[in-house]
């Protein structure tokens, strides 16, 4: 018995030794000890553990590396939605920004933090211990990694201190040293090149082989809470301490600013410095200090509105400029596009650039012909940004505004206050199947074998001309196309009659209005519960709904008082599509239900649960208790599974599901409901 026990106590000893020198040397940057005697008690812990293997902890040190390949990476939900940054390139818009703080708060001090060109991570842990890590994803779900965030040496797999539950999120990243010698590994063994550290760390996590990751030597940092229990944070600065005192590792570089001048003085030394760092940045990230402030302040549907990223200077290349295409969208935007001598730049090779409009083409007095500068704006969308006029043969060739839609021929009209030039013709073949494609789409009407390929044959043989078209179709007529019988033909009318009673929201999100997705198409319905509201509405009565800006308003109501729109709508309702919010709360089947979603479903997203449980007038919440009426079980569920199995929570599947969401009354209600 005393041996076993010296046995466990050494143990102990061993992994607290460990886990202590790891925050030295990786959270403080300030090793206790040398290499070899680090190496020498991990050897004697695993020494220890092969001759006991019943007491090897979960979390030890050595287990970092546990398990077979996985055969793919299942979805996991966020505690919270993990929203992106809105952009800033120039001092300009850090000020208005400051402007828009101020008009609410007078506590303007500002956090400034390194931008790590990484991958965004968000990491659970339940008392103190690693239980699951996940991809960004689309903010909402992600894809569980956390066998190979396990294999990262910096992320500890046991917190110092027991915090009964904590979500956090970061970067992980590919230190330059590290990156270079992975492409020269890549290079010797006849492998391909990564293009840039960025592109390694996210090709490096996603390996199906946790022993794979962890040869790549990622590094992570953290700079956000998602969610905790049992701590209360007042600032970001004290959540940056918080973070560090408890084993995570966070960038050392953050500094408190108290105003926004300090704050671009802080960008400009960055942008000169950036490359003496041993990670690659692309910007600095500025937030409001203070977390009540924030809750103040709030959020839009994308993003955070008391924090934003200020982008560096993208990188810069000269190629050609061969040629210009024009391209017609949904809204009927003639858009023209750069056709470029191909050339790499940011770890692509790009031959196709935005040019935005014609007004920018003048201003920078662009031509067909000419040696041309471009970058990636935002490090993502290729755009040409000048004309190397000083380069020109004299053979360059204008290029002018469209007179004509090229899909179409009619008349090309610029709106006053406007710099796009528009085909004016609703009826626009370009127009027309981009809008029904858009209308047919699963977030809108939901009409389930009405794809880009069949919406061509539709258009082709003049059988739609506009999408309240799709339900004056028959089964003659589609039976007639390609790769079409009957029983095809009466498949597709009984999903496009289906989606006569899809909610009010779907239909706004599917009319294609300019800037207007799913989340406000949603607020909308709540609102005003029925589409003949919009005709009369005013930007005003937009504006009293906190998540619709300015922009948003102005193309609402430009979009009701335009009166093709109007007869489009009119005909719709008349063809018996759902145009209330009324209607559906009447019929919904899930008003007050509340539904907790736990593992990942295989055909749907989270946020697209939400929207369809919503839609019906039920509620998704992000934990479970008493009031939860049903728990969603998909593939690997956490710990929600057993407190709704406590609590003796109705638990369904995704069949379960779809099975309720296709019912659209009470007397149509499965027996479960």
């Amino acid at each position: 018995m005393d041996a076993d026990k010296h046995i466990h106590e050494r143990l102990s000893e061993l992994e607290e030794q460990i886990r202590e020198y790891d925050y030295h040397y990786y959270i403080l940057d300030q090793p206790l000890v040398s290499d070899n005697k680090y190496d020498a008690l991990f050897a004697e812990l695993k020494r220890i553990e092969s001759e006991h293997p019943e007491l090897i902890a979960p979390n030890s040190p050595t287990q970092r590396v546990g398990g077979g390949a996985l055969e793919k990476f299942p979805a996991l939900q966020h505690s919270k939605p993990l929203l992106s940054l809105d952009n800033a390139f120039s001092f300009h818009d850090l000020l208005e920004f400051n402007r828009r703080l101020n008009k609410i708060t007078a506590d303007l001090e500002y956090v400034c933090e390194l931008k790590i060109d990484g991958l965004s991570i968000a990491v659970t842990y339940e008392n103190g211990i690693l239980k699951q890590a996940a991809t960004r994803g689309n903010g909402i779900m992600g894809e569980d990694v956390t066998q190979n965030v396990r294999t990262i040496k910096s992320i500890p797999l046991k917190l110092r201190r027991p915090i009964p539950f904590l979500e956090v999120r970061g970067e992980i990243f590919m230190p330059k040293q590290e990156f270079l010698y992975l492409n020269q590994l890549q290079a010797e063994g006849g492998g391909k090149l990564f293009a840039n550290p960025r592109n390694a760390a996210a090709g490096s996590l996603r390996q199906l082989n946790p022993v794979i990751t962890a040869n790549r030597k990622l590094a992570a940092y953290f700079y956000d809470v998602i969610l905790i229990q049992g701590y209360e944070l007042n600032s970001q600065i004290e959540l940056l301490e918080f973070l560090k005192d408890i084993g995570l590792p966070v960038q050392k570089s953050y500094v408190k600013s108290n105003s926004i001048e300090e704050v671009y003085e802080y960008v400009q030394a960055n942008e000169t410095d950036r490359h003496e760092l041993p990670f690659e940045i692309d910007g600095i990230v500025v937030k409001l200090n203070s977390l009540h402030e924030r809750s103040k302040i709030g959020v839009t549907a994308k993003s955070p509105r008391w924090a934003i990223a200020y982008k560096f200077k993208a990188e810069e290349k000269e190629t050609k400029l061969l040629g210009v295409e024009l391209n017609v969208g949904r809204t009927g935007i003639i858009a023209p596009t750069a056709l470029l001598q191909p050339v790499p730049i940011a770890g692509t090779t790009v031959s196709r650039a935005s040019l935005h409009n014609f007004d920018l083409i003048r201003d920078r007095d662009i031509k067909i012909g000419d040696t041309v500068l471009i970058h990636k704006a935002g490090d993502i969308i290729p755009e040409v940004i000048e004309a190397l006029v000083v380069m020109r043969t004299g053979e360059e060739e204008e290029i002018k505004p469209p007179l004509e839609c090229p899909a179409c021929g009619s008349a090309a009209v610029r709106l006053e206050g406007e710099v796009a030039y528009r085909c004016d013709n609703i009826n626009c073949p370009a127009r027309i199947k981009e809008s029904l494609v858009f209308f047919a789409s699963r977030p809108a009407m939901n009409i389930e074998g009405l794809g880009p390929s069949m919406i061509e044959q539709l258009l082709k043989n003049d059988l739609v001309h506009r999408v309240e078209d799709l339900y004056a179709l028959d089964a003659q007529q589609l039976s007639k196309l390609d790769n079409m019988g009957i029983k095809s033909a009466n498949n597709l009318l009984n999903a496009i009659e289906a989606s006569k009673s899809k909610p009010l929201a779907c239909l706004i999100l599917g009319l294609g209005i300019n800037l207007v997705g799913a989340k406000t198409a949603r607020l909308l319905a709540e609102n005003f519960l029925d589409i003949n509201a919009f005709f009369e509405i005013s930007e005003d009565d937009l504006l009293r709904i906190p998540e619709i800006g300015p922009k948003i308003a102005a193309s609402i109501v430009n979009y009701f008082q335009e009166p093709r729109n109007i007869e489009s709508i009119r005909n719709l309702i008349n063809s018996g599509v759902n145009y209330t919010a009324e209607c559906n709360r009447l019929t919904g089947i899930l008003e007050g239900k509340i539904f907790v979603l736990s593992g990942g479903l295989e055909k749907y997203s989270r946020l697209e649960v939400e929207e369809m449980i919503s839609n019906l007038g039920g509620k998704i919440s992000s934990s479970v208790s008493t009031k939860t009426d049903y728990l969603i079980l998909g593939d690997k569920p956490g710990q929600k599974l057993k407190k709704a199995q406590e609590l003796g929570i109705t638990i369904i599947g995704e069949t379960e599901l779809e099975v309720i969401l296709n019912r659209t009354s009470m007397s149509e209600q499965p027996e479960l409901l």
